[in-house]
């Protein structure tokens, strides 16, 4: 079976407003400048597009699993009805306490998604807010892992040390690294 390449991407910080009180409602749902529009660009690249979050305000009790569920349709629905796709989505209920496998920066979700997905993790990308979602990327072999500066994305790069990570690539907003894909201009 052939496999596919696919871009991951976080969705709070990446697609959505970060809150450090959580998502726990729609009406709390808000889409970064120019996210829609950037995915919707990317419908039609050859790559599949999935989404991988950790929810841990299921885990910590402060919504419900369908709760997180229906945030993720919403976000998953408008994006479709503004042209854009997502083939799959894969979710970490979990708290930090749970020791789980998929909370990022474990591989799991990663791994999940490229099990169901076929999806060729040597030929792939992540992009994420956190130095957890590029460590997740890195631990499941994907060699193009990109921090954005959206989200947490600024503050991580001003809290952590770097010199104990593998490169990663960091650009301003989703806009910019999609833009870097579909012209074949990322540096590696």
């Amino acid at each position: 079976m052939p496999m596919n390449r696919a871009i991951f991407l976080d969705r709070d910080g990446v697609i959505i407003e970060n809150s450090e009180t959580y998502i726990r409602s729609l009406d709390e749902v808000k889409f970064l400048p120019s996210s829609i529009d950037s995915l919707r660009k990317l419908n039609p690249s050859v790559y599949k597009i999935v989404i991988v979050t950790n929810q841990s305000a299921v885990g910590r009790g402060l919504i419900s699993l369908a709760q997180a569920e229906e945030i993720n349709r919403h976000v998953m629905d408008v994006i479709v009805e503004a042209g854009g796709r997502i083939d799959g989505l894969f979710m970490c209920p979990h708290s930090p306490e749970d020791g789980c496998n998929c909370r990022k920066p474990k591989p799991g979700l990663i791994l999940q998604a490229a099990e169901a997905l076929s999806l060729d993790l040597e030929n792939s990308i992540l992009i994420g807010d956190a130095i957890t979602d590029i460590q997740s990327g890195q631990a499941a072999g994907i060699p193009t892992n990109i921090l954005v500066k959206t989200g947490r994305g600024s503050a991580q790069l001003q809290s952590f040390s770097m010199s104990s990570m593998p490169r990663f690539l960091i650009y301003p907003d989703l806009a910019d690294v999609i833009a870097s894909i579909l012209s074949n201009s990322l540096p590696y």
